[in-house]
C-alpha cells in the first residue's frame, strides 16, 4: 500500500465512529472502507461492522477495529435474519466502545438495523448517519416490499447524506422525506489512483499497436456488461484492442458465454477481483461504462484519477462526475452507435486521449480528493452531534 501523504492532517477533536457497510467491491463498500481508513489516519477511533472483511480494508495498515457480524442459520428461517444480527452487533459495539456516531452506508438494511441498535442503546447519545449510495434508493428502496421501511429508516436517522445531487433529488421526490439531505460526493485517494508508467504490465495484456479498454463493476444487470462485450466486438472492427473486465457478479457466466460468441480468442481478459486496481487502470486507454443508471459512478472517477478518459451514457449522477468533452464523453441513453463512435474516436486519437486524461486528473484533484471530502464528512458529523 502506498504511503499515506496526509498523516499529519489530524482532526481537531477525535470522535469514536462506527461504520456499517457491505464488504463487496461495489461503490458503497469501497467508499465506506476508504472513508474509515482516512478517518482513522486523521486520529479518529474507527470501528467497521460487517458480515465479512471489506475488500479494501487492510487492517494491518490501519488502527481500525473490525467487528464481524455472525449470522446464525436456523431451520425455521428460510433466510438468515441478518438485520437482527447486525442490529445486535451495532448495539454491542456502541455499548463496549461508547461510539459517538454510527455511519451506515446503503440504507437497506443498515439504516433499519442502526435504528434498532440506537433504540436498544437509548442511554447512550450515539447518533445515526445514513449515506445513500444508489440502488438502495433507485432499485431496492422503490420496491413496494421495502418502500415504507426505507422511508421510515431514512427519516429516523439523525443525519442523511447522498453521493450526488441526482440521488438526493430522487430521494426527496420518490420518498417525500422531511429530513434534510446533505450532498457529499464520492472521492478518490489520489496517492493510490494516479497515472503510472508500466510498460511491462501493459505488454502482458496487449501488443504495442493495440489499445486497452477497461471496465470495472459488480456485473449486476444495471451495469450492462453483456452490452459492453457486444460494443467491444463492434469497436474491434475499427480498432485493434483488448478488453479487461475487473469484477464478478450475477452476469459473469453470461458474459463468459458472450465472449466465446463475439470476441476473438484472447481479446478479452476476465480479471475477477484485483488487489491493485489502480495499476490496471493506469495501462488503459479508455474506460467504457455503459450502465443503465448510476447514482455517481465511483469506478469512472477512479479511472479519471488515473488519467484515463471515460465514455458513458448520460444517466443518473454521471454528469456530476464526468465533464462531457473535457474528461470524456457522455452519450445519450441507449445510443449504442454514439457510444461506439465516441470510443473509436478516442482510441484512434492519442493526443485527444492524453489531453482528456490530464484534464480528468486535474478535475478529480480539485473536486473529489479524499482529504477534502473526509473533512466534509467530519464537519457533517460535528453538525449532527451538535444537534443532540
Amino acid at each position: 500500500m502506498l504511503d499515506w501523504p496526509y498523516t499529519a492532517l489530524f482532526c481537531e477533536t477525535a470522535m469514536k465512529i462506527g461504520i456499517v457497510c457491505y464488504p463487496t467491491f461495489g461503490g458503497s463498500g469501497v467508499i465506506a472502507t476508504e472513508l474509515g481508513t482516512s478517518l482513522s489516519r486523521r486520529g479518529h477511533e474507527v470501528h467497521i461492522i460487517c458480515y465479512n472483511q471489506p475488500a479494501r480494508l487492510y487492517i494491518h495498515d490501519t488502527d481500525i477495529t473490525f467487528h464481524l457480524v455472525n449470522v446464525v442459520s436456523y431451520p425455521l428461517f428460510e433466510f438468515p435474519p441478518y438485520t437482527l444480527a447486525l442490529a445486535s452487533k451495532i448495539y454491542e459495539v456502541i455499548e463496549q466502545h461508547a461510539l459517538d456516531l454510527v455511519h451506515v452506508h446503503y440504507a437497506i438494511p443498515h439504516s433499519t438495523a442502526a435504528y434498532l441498535a440506537q433504540m436498544m442503546a437509548s442511554h447512550h447519545p450515539t447518533r445515526i448517519i445514513t449515506t445513500l449510495h444508489g440502488t438502495d434508493i433507485i432499485l431496492v428502496g422503490l420496491d413496494p416490499s421495502y418502500r415504507r421501511v426505507t422511508k421510515f429508516s431514512i427519516e429516523q436517522s439523525n443525519g442523511v447524506t447522498a453521493v450526488s445531487h441526482y440521488l438526493a433529488d430522487l430521494t426527496r421526490a420518490e420518498f417525500q422525506v422531511q429530513i434534510p439531505i446533505r450532498v457529499i460526493p464520492n472521492f478518490v485517494d489520489l496517492a493510490t489512483f494516479r497515472p503510472q508508467h508500466n510498460p511491462l504490465l501493459r505488454a502482458k495484456y496487449a501488443k504495442p499497436h493495440e489499445r486497452i479498454i477497461v471496465h470495472i463493476s459488480n456485473f449486476r444487470p444495471l451495469k450492462r456488461v453483456p452490452l459492453l462485450i457486444q460494443l467491444f466486438a463492434r469497436i474491434l472492427e475499427q480498432v485493434p484492442a483488448r478488453l479487461l473486465l475487473i469484477g464478478n457478479g450475477p452476469d459473469y457466466p453470461a458474459c463468459v458465454d458472450l465472449v466465446r460468441r463475439y470476441a476473438p480468442h484472447n481479446q478479452v481478459f476476465f480479471l475477477d477481483f484485483v488487489h491493485d486496481v489502480a495499476s490496471i487502470l493506469s495501462i488503459a486507454d479508455l474506460f467504457l461504462f455503459p450502465s443503465e443508471i448510476e447514482s455517481f459512478g465511483l469506478a469512472a472517477l477512479e479511472a479519471l484519477s488515473c488519467g484515463v478518459p471515460v465514455v458513458a451514457f448520460r444517466v443518473g449522477g454521471l454528469p456530476e462526475a464526468i465533464v462531457h468533452g473535457e474528461t470524456g464523453y457522455l452519450v445519450e441513453p441507449d445510443d449504442v452507435e454514439g457510444m461506439i463512435k465516441a470510443a473509436v474516436e478516442l482510441l484512434q486519437d492519442a493526443d485527444r486521449r492524453q489531453a482528456m486524461g490530464e484534464r480528468g486528473r486535474r478535475w478529480v484533484e480539485e473536486h473529489f480528493n479524499i482529504v477534502d471530502v473526509t473533512r466534509q464528512y467530519e464537519e457533517f458529523y460535528r453538525h449532527v452531534l451538535s444537534q443532540a
